[in-house]
């Protein structure tokens, strides 16, 4: 991954996955993301529609934008169905996008209630508008 990508998205921002329904209709997701290393972890609780699509069709495409400048990334996302991992995982990005108080409370009365799961994307295709 580009270093000019991996500052770009080190910064807060949100991430819109790109998935595919049963019907090859496209469907978009507001998330939090993590960058680890030259891959993107995305994280969602059990049962919302992208996380299903990806585990039938692991293609994906990841957009983050503040406003003119954007970066997408496309690729196919292998699955973490790992509990600890993807409640690790959904504990950094609320520590990364949250206060500590509020942070802390989510993962404590929200996200731990969750059966969790997380996706990460080694980028195959990387657009750059900044």
């Amino acid at each position: 991954m580009p270093d000019q990508v991996r500052r770009f998205l080190a910064d807060h921002r949100y991430a819109v996955v790109a998935s595919l329904n049963p019907d090859g209709s496209p469907h978009q997701a507001v998330t939090w993301y993590l960058v680890e290393g030259d891959e993107v972890v995305v994280n969602s609780a059990e049962g919302r529609r992208w996380p299903a699509n990806l585990r039938r069709d692991p293609r994906v495409s990841i957009a983050v934008e503040d406003g003119e400048r954007n970066v997408v990334l496309r690729g196919t996302v292998e699955l973490v169905d790992d509990e600890e991992r993807a409640q690790a995982d959904i504990a950094a990005m609320a520590r990364l996008n949250d206060e500590p108080a509020a942070a802390e409370a989510r993962i404590r009365d929200q996200f731990r209630l969750q059966r969790r799961v997380s996706f990460r994307l080694r980028p195959a295709e990387i657009h750059i508008e900044l």
